[in-house]
């Protein structure tokens, strides 16, 4: 709280004017990030684009609000405050299950995923993959940089899902990178 107070320019006593202790201003912080990244994948998602773009773009978005971590914010939570991390990993899902099964859907009717999808267990699978992901037990950022780890696991993701059709676009879009 110091620290916090010291880079604002204001006393801790004005902090928890706001929040009555430092938990609270952590949930809202939280919370508040949660919303602006859920209203900017929303956003994206709106436009109806192509689905692998789409996937691309959403990942494109999230990075921009992650670009300076050193450690996972995700991980940060679990470990300092377990209860906050709960309530955000289910509302993580239900913003993320709704925009994955919208992906899978378009892309079949598009004919870029392959029919033989089961667009629910891919969808929870996706889920707890991205989850995964931002464990730093699991991938340190010194061995896996978040930024190529996101990219070597969205084309493992696609290239499982994708028609021929589906693995052009992809692999034009790997090509222009």
């Amino acid at each position: 709280m110091d620290d916090i107070a010291h880079k604002m320019g204001i006393s801790k006593k004005t902090i928890y004017q706001h929040y009555a202790n430092k938990t609270k201003l952590v949930e809202a912080t939280t919370l508040h990030t949660f919303n602006m990244i859920s209203s900017g994948i929303n956003g994206i998602c709106a436009l109806n684009k192509n689905p692998i773009d789409e996937i691309f773009e959403i990942k494109i978005f999230v990075m921009n609000f992650l670009k300076d971590e050193k450690t996972s914010p995700q991980y940060q939570l679990q470990k300092y405050y377990p209860k906050l991390f709960t309530t955000l990993n289910k509302k993580q899902f239900e913003v993320m299950d709704t925009c994955v099964k919208e992906n899978l859907s378009r892309g079949l009717a598009q004919k870029l995923y392959r029919d033989s999808i089961d667009i629910d267990f891919i969808s929870i699978l996706y889920f707890h993959n991205m989850v995964s992901l931002k464990n730093q037990e699991l991938f340190s950022n010194k061995q896996f940089p978040i930024s190529s780890l996101m990219d070597n696991y969205l084309e493992y993701h696609l290239r499982g899902i994708c028609t021929p059709k589906g693995l052009e676009v992809l692999n034009t879009i790997i090509d222009n990178k």
